[in-house]
């Protein structure tokens, strides 16, 4: 097996890996492994924005409870400051290395508006296709750093922990199955989120939470892997993906109709269509449920002729479907678009485990509590992918290995069987463990979970079947938190504990061998 030596080892390339990879250049070499290529994330897919109380009107006082109140209490209060006042300060930086926002005809930065926010303060970039400006933009500054090697279509397959101090990570090759590890003082995860697990899900097909699985079974902390956020307003076509409908069209004031054509969220929210996202994706589940139908996203009032600018790409891809943007309405339901919990860490993206580092969406920082307020995604990349470079910068691991790896194999005799197994997960996770939940679905769905992983128990050097267990280990960890939080709060919905209870206001921790443990909100 091959063996490269970095200073510095990322997985993942969305928008924090890049960050990370980029400041990290600057005290060391780099490996950046992505097991696709390095522009498909959910940062490259991110159409609403990024959001700074950049404002003269705004400050990150407003922003900070703004994330408190869409993350239903359960944030981290010093790390939502974190996120808040650093934040302003990196989207600046990035302004001043030459990232464009869209301005007005002054040239001053147009500001937009999203659910749960209580002033305009979200940045785009060429209209709804801010991640993949920015992601475009980051991307080329990495690959112009020389101590940066890039590595496209190579797997992680395992952390390489011995005495819990991370030595790296052994990785397949997709191009060729060549299996090869990655040792380095510090080694940092950004693998994104999971959403993929579900059958109908904003993300690509690489979010299926290779990241979470491969640092659980390492032995580290994940906190409150309950709260799945569902965008509320996916397209909803029969034999179409579910495209994302970017929220900035809610801020714009479109309008959420039934299949009667009632405006329904007014009743519900004083926000109405700008409520909160686990507030909104709630409603339309509740409507369609008593429907028998998809709700619609309609425009007609607004009569602005320049909104398909404005939404360029949306405004192409409905065309294709023969659905005028202006006039006619959309058809959306709500699809799997966040994982919100994930590797729980400190402020400095550091894990449990020494010299392992997670930032962007696979990390939990505890900034974004039970629900992700609209357009923090990718400012949490911005600050968090910096902070953990400047953690992990100073460290000095004895990086000698004493452990063997075994060759992990790509076998197209079994690629069909992976296929099947993850459709039936995605079934049970979609039916069972979706937008609303109660107790006994969530028991039958874990006992369907761990049917199917003891079938899988010695998966040998297969790498599906490898797959297989970290599909099947991390629909467990969800399930089981999702049982344990007894009540309604954020992403989490339960039909049989319908409020927020206090006695539940914690964080759910969960690690290999050990009892659920709670976990105190910082305030």
């Amino acid at each position: 097996m091959k063996t490269l030596t970095f200073d510095f080892i990322v997985v993942g390339s969305g928008l924090a890996g890049l960050l990370a990879a980029f400041h990290a250049a600057d005290y060391g070499t780099v490996a950046l492994i992505s097991k696709s290529e390095l522009d498909i994330s959910n940062s490259y897919h991110a159409q609403g924005g990024i959001a700074a109380a950049i404002g003269e009107d705004d400050h990150p006082r407003f922003h900070f409870e703004d994330t408190l109140v869409a993350g239903r209490n359960l944030c981290d209060h010093d790390s939502v400051s974190l996120l808040v006042s650093e934040g302003l300060d990196r989207v600046k930086e990035l302004i001043g290395r030459g990232m464009e926002f869209d301005k007005d005809d002054d040239g001053h930065l147009k500001l937009g508006l999203e659910g749960g926010h209580s002033k305009r303060r979200i940045l785009h970039a060429d209209g709804d296709a801010t991640g993949k400006m920015m992601t475009s933009f980051m991307l080329k500054q990495v690959l112009a750093k020389s101590r940066i090697t890039p590595f496209e279509y190579c797997a992680a397959i395992k952390l390489i922990v011995e005495d819990n101090i991370c030595k790296g990570v052994h990785t397949l090759q997709y191009t060729d199955g060549e299996n090869i590890t990655f040792i380095g003082n510090a080694t940092i995860l950004a693998t994104g989120g999971l959403s993929r697990l579900y059958f109908r899900s904003t993300n690509p097909y690489t979010a299926t939470g290779d990241g979470i699985a491969l640092a659980w079974q390492a032995g580290a902390r994940l906190a409150d892997m309950e709260f799945i956020q569902f965008h509320p307003t996916a397209l909803s076509i029969p034999g179409q993906e579910a495209y994302l409908i970017s929220e900035a069209v809610r801020g714009e004031g479109a309008h959420l109709l039934d299949v009667n054509g009632i405006r329904f969220m007014p009743g519900i929210h004083p926000l109405a269509e700008l409520a909160p996202r686990d507030v909104v994706a709630s409603a339309i589940f509740k409507r369609m449920q008593e429907s028998g139908s998809n709700v619609f996203l309609s425009l007609r009032h607004l009569r602005d002729e320049t909104l398909p600018e404005r939404f360029h790409s949306i405004y192409s891809h409905l065309k294709t479907l023969n659905i005028d943007m202006l006039n006619d309405l959309i058809p959306i339901a709500p699809a799997a678009h966040y994982m919100v919990g994930g590797i729980r860490t400190d402020i400095w993206g550091q894990t449990s485990i020494t010299a392992l580092f997670a930032c962007g969406e696979v990390a939990s920082t505890g900034a974004m509590g039970a629900n992700r307020l609209a357009s923090n995604s990718l400012l949490e990349c911005l600050v968090y992918g910096q902070r953990v470079v400047e953690k992990a910068r100073h460290l000095k691991t004895n990086i000698q290995v004493t452990t063997r790896e075994e060759n992990i194999l790509l076998r197209a005799e079994t690629d069909q069987e992976f296929l099947n197994v993850k459709n039936e997960i995605a079934n049970i996770m979609s039916d069972k463990v979706g937008i609303v939940r109660d107790g006994e679905g969530l028991r039958y769905a874990l006992e369907q979970i761990e049917s199917i992983a003891k079938n899988y128990s010695n998966p040998g050097n297969d790498y599906n079947y490898h797959k297989i267990i970290n599909l099947t280990d991390i629909c467990r960890l969800i399930t089981r938190s999702a049982i344990e939080r007894k009540e309604s709060r954020g992403g989490h919905v339960r039909s049989d504990y319908p409020v927020e209870i206090n006695e539940q206001l914690h964080h759910i921790i969960q690690k290999k061998g050990e009892e659920i443990q709670f976990e105190a909100v910082r305030t």
